[in-house]
């Protein structure tokens, strides 16, 4: 049987890029065929994966320009009993896609909120006066592009290959390290490896509510790669946090951390343990 894989769509997304790697490196580990699926949005990725519509999700996390993706991480609190399976880490690199004479005809931009994002410095730089809009993918916008050739998309040069678009411009992103770290999210147990993700929200905003939780891991030689607050949504102020440990959660020193972190915190929840791989 075919693993199905969801991830961000339409066709042409990094998230598709990603799930492609991911893939194709199970099929080289297992011989196990997969086939993609792509969803809408992120949180309809996710759910996919979590009412075992698909056995895997492969979801945006972080990037190193613009930190991390609020939608994932919202909707995997929101969530329970998915494990992340393993972090894909994935150079971007932007392109500018019209069916535009020149840059100057153009009037509208269309992506996702991260890449116009990652192409601010080069969009004020070179059309400082188009109309940016945001969509859920920066394929989404892509059938737009046939009609109107003031228009512009920021997508993938796979995504201009795909859909047999020019491309004007390329690469656009800001900074040339840009990179974007994938989760792979499933209900089976996490393999373990050299990272554990977990997220907690505190009883009460008081003074000492995050600091004591962090000395359990700092008091036990831990590092932490990740720290970030997240509201709650329940009233302003109140934060939920989410933390990556560069350690095993199988391991004796973690076990005993994350079993005295529970007397301070409201609500734990362990994404699992993984390895970090590059594609």
């Amino acid at each position: 049987m075919n693993l199905s894989v969801a991830h961000l769509g339409p066709p042409g997304t990094y998230a598709e890029a990603a799930a492609l790697a991911y893939v194709n490196w199970l099929t080289r580990e297992t011989g196990q065929q997969s086939l993609l699926c792509p969803y809408p949005s992120i949180a309809q990725t996710i759910k996919a994966a979590a009412q075992a519509q698909a056995h895997l999700a492969v979801v945006p996390m972080e990037n190193s320009v613009e930190g991390s993706v609020t939608m994932t991480m919202d909707t995997l609190w929101q969530l329970s009993g998915l494990q992340i399976q393993q972090a894909l880490v994935m150079p971007i690199s932007h392109a500018l896609l019209s069916k535009a004479t020149k840059i100057g005809d153009i009037r509208t931009v269309y992506s996702h909120p991260q890449a116009l994002a990652q192409c601010q410095g080069w969009l004020e730089k070179f059309m400082p006066s188009v109309q940016l809009v945001p969509m859920n993918a920066t394929t989404e916008a892509l059938h737009y592009l046939e009609e109107d050739y003031k228009a512009a998309a920021i997508a993938s040069s796979r995504a201009a290959q795909l859909y047999n678009l020019p491309i004007l411009a390329c690469p656009i992103n800001d900074y040339p390290d840009n990179y974007t770290r994938f989760w792979v999210l499933s209900l089976e147990p996490s393999p373990g490896g050299s990272h554990t993700s977990l997220a907690f929200s505190v009883p009460a905003n008081v003074p000492g509510a995050l600091v004591k939780p962090l000395q359990l891991f700092a008091s036990r030689g831990m590092n932490l790669s990740r720290i970030e607050s997240r509201p709650t949504k329940r009233s302003l102020g109140d934060y939920l946090f989410f933390i990556d440990i560069e350690a095993d959660a199988r391991q004796p020193s973690v076990q005993s951390a994350i079993t005295e972190l529970t007397k301070y915190t409201e609500t734990l929840k362990i994404f699992g343990s993984y390895s970090v791989v590059s594609v």
